[in-house]
């Protein structure tokens, strides 16, 4: 039985809960896992020797990353990088097949460049667009985004892309990452 850990930076739910079926995956599996937020493994400490993998995930927000999960990144490399290891995100534009791969994800290519942390393993996942949660500025700014795209722009759009299967399929493959 392996033990993972995924520890993941959410702003609207939508990453933690790809999270979640990560976790339940895995456990499902007969596996140990545990999920913990990035704030909260900015403040309390993580037991990094208990697990067999690390796995991390995080949106894409307006094209960049949240900076303190980048700061958590640059401040835990070693402790990542000592065992199997993945990186995912979350974005609308991988609602297309050919964003939808890391190399053709500008965004993985983005993270790639400026983090320290070079994973193991990388999974790319289509997010969701959820105008009514969103506040004015946020819908103002992701419909200009959408528009540019081609994507839905009504602010009464919600449209989950992600493909829950795949997320179930990556979880399986977390195990077999954390046997090697």
């Amino acid at each position: 039985m392996k033990r993972l850990l995924i520890l993941y930076m959410s702003r609207g739910g939508h990453t933690a809960r790809v999270a979640r079926v990560l976790m339940e995956t895995i456990r499902e599996a007969g596996h140990q896992c545990d999920m913990m937020d990035i704030v909260e493994a900015t403040h309390e400490p993580v037991g990094w020797d208990g697990y067999d993998a690390v796995v991390l995930g995080a949106p894409v927000l307006y094209g960049n990353y949240d900076k303190n999960f980048m700061q958590f990144v640059a401040d835990h490399r070693d402790q990542i990088q000592s065992k199997p290891n993945s990186f995912f995100n979350l974005s609308v534009v991988a609602r297309t097949p050919e964003k939808a791969t890391v190399e053709g994800n500008r965004y993985m290519q983005k993270f790639l460049e400026l983090s320290p942390w070079q994973p193991d393993d990388l999974k790319v996942i289509a997010g969701k667009v959820d105008y009514p949660s969103w506040g004015m500025l946020d819908t103002l700014m992701i419909q200009m985004i959408m528009k540019m795209t081609n994507g839905p722009t009504d602010k009464h759009s919600v449209i989950d892309y992600t493909d829950w299967e795949d997320v179930k399929a990556y979880g399986r493959h977390l195990i077999t990452l954390a046997q090697r």
